[in-house]
């Protein structure tokens, strides 16, 4: 019951309220201690307390539970790009016969929705944990050792706890790169927290973060340039991707300088000069708001895992094998910090499966996540999906001799009636005698719920015999998987 939560959260915010310090001699002793309150740590604590009764201890730094993906991720991120998708159907809607005068976008209403959303999640989170009995502490995490952790805040004293098995889950966090005036721009945190929509917008970098951005503020109105250090987009995504959307985007009238690089920052009267150069020339752009989205880092430089003998790689990222193991015994890994398919599903499956290996029994002595055939999705204007091999790793992997592409490109119906086209393009990558599918990459309208599916049936050793022999739904886009010729 709803009274039942209250008094779960009412009890839960007081024991992480109450962290007296606590004696070496009585540090409290918990079967597992997770470092992070993201997606993977948490998704790993409640496995451990809720399903196989552990003891469980979950540190968190921020004041807010859900990690990047709630608070400044995925979530937050889709609620802009729903926003920006309904602007562009109702410009489309004039083409299938509606009639109405301009309509008017107010940035300052869906941020005050979007943020009561985000409000509500971390709500269910704190109650998640509360029923789960998982202890849930609000501080900064390092090690003592292998196996002791401390935990500072400010306006209180450390306390230290010690765990049979310790989980480092703690994310990672945007790069900012170190060019005079750098903190004039904001990264994807920042893009949160503006309370209205810049008119002029930079932004620096061409990964999937970069261009979903870029593809909210265009859609939505802005005009946008993005800053490229080379000449493409989405570099490792497969030629029919980047190539599709970068042309698509330029139609669009987003701008591009290619082969760049932002030197620095400055405030002019009216926003803010970007100052670059590209292809030896320099240039300078005055816009409204610069983002960063070069890259991100793993937050490993407070945690001193040097003391717990935990090995990181020169990013900063924690080294672990596939059975999310560090070079430190009991200690684990896994999500963002290690740098490996950095996406929420991805730490939370990580985690559960951990879980289940340390407290499961022998049943679980083998658990572990399967990194191959992992689906992933930008949610770009047009959306893309992917999974398995691109054709420049499938041909290194198996042999230009033994890969066959499948491609198609087509006009979604849903355009037939409108002057603005958008395109849609879809390659499938097979190999050996049987034709097993071994990649798929689709770009066009709907490509990010039309996934899922296939990638369970290529998770299967699915051929193209199998997507041939499955009868078409007419009409859709997807059927054009079941028909390549």
């Amino acid at each position: 019951s709803s009274q039942q939560n209250t008094i779960h959260r009412i009890q839960h915010i007081q024991t992480c309220l109450t962290m007296a310090p606590v004696s070496k001699a009585s540090k409290k002793l918990f079967d597992y201690i997770v470092i992070g309150g993201g997606s993977g740590g948490m998704a790993s604590a409640r496995r451990a307390a809720g399903i196989h009764g552990a003891s469980v201890a979950l540190i968190e730094a921020h004041s807010v539970l859900g990690g990047t993906c709630v608070n400044v991720g995925c979530v937050p991120k889709k609620v802009m790009w729903n926003t920006a998708s309904i602007y562009e159907t109702l410009r489309q809607a004039k083409g299938y016969g509606y009639e109405f005068s301009d309509v008017k976008f107010n940035w300052a209403v869906i941020k005050a929705k979007r943020d009561a959303y985000i409000k509500r999640l971390n709500g269910i989170y704190d109650n998640n944990l509360a029923k789960e009995k998982v202890e849930h502490l609000h501080g900064h995490a390092s090690f003592v050792n292998a196996s002791t952790i401390s935990i500072t805040r400010e306006g209180a004293d450390a306390i230290e706890i010690e765990g049979k098995h310790i989980l480092i889950a703690t994310g990672g966090h945007a790069i900012i790169p170190q060019v005079p005036g750098r903190d004039l721009g904001i990264s994807s945190d920042g893009f949160f927290e503006l309370e209205e929509q810049p008119k002029r917008v930079a932004v620096v970098g061409t990964g999937y973060i970069g261009v979903e951005l870029a593809g909210i503020f265009h859609a939505l109105g802005s005009d946008v340039t993005i800053f490229s250090r080379t000449k493409q987009i989405l570099r490792k995504f497969d030629p029919i991707i980047k190539d599709t959307l970068l042309d698509h985007m330029k139609k669009q009238g987003v701008h591009f300088t290619f082969d760049s690089k932002v030197t620095a920052l400055r405030k002019s009267g009216n926003g803010i000069i970007v100052d670059f150069e590209s292809d030896g020339q320099k240039g300078e752009l005055e816009v409204d708001c610069v983002l960063w989205a070069v890259g991100r880092a793993a937050n490993t430089k407070e945690l001193n895992v040097e003391a717990a003998g935990v090995k990181v790689d020169d990013k900063q990222q924690i080294v672990t094998d596939e059975y999310q193991n560090t070079s430190a015994k009991n200690v684990y890994s896994l999500g963002d910090v290690i740098g490996k398919a950095e996406l929420t599903p991805v730490a939370i499956a990580a985690g559960r499966k951990l879980s289940d290996r340390l407290f499961g029994g022998p049943q679980f002595a083998h658990s572990k996540l399967d990194y191959i055939n992992i689906p992933t999705v930008v949610f770009s204007h047009p959306t893309i999906g992917t999974i398995g091999y691109t054709e420049p790793e499938a041909r290194e992997k198996f042999g230009d001799e033994n890969i066959k592409t499948y491609v198609t490109r087509f006009g979604n119906m849903y355009f037939s009636v409108l002057d603005e086209k958008e395109p849609t393009a879809y390659k499938l990558i097979v190999t050996g005698k049987e034709e097993k599918v071994v990649g798929l990459h689709i770009i066009g309208k709907d490509s990010d719920e039309m996934l899922q599916g296939f990638g369970v049936a290529i998770r299967m050793g699915a051929t193209k015999a199998d997507f041939d022999s499955c009868v078409a739904i007419h009409p859709t886009s997807s059927e054009e998987l079941v028909t390549l010729r």
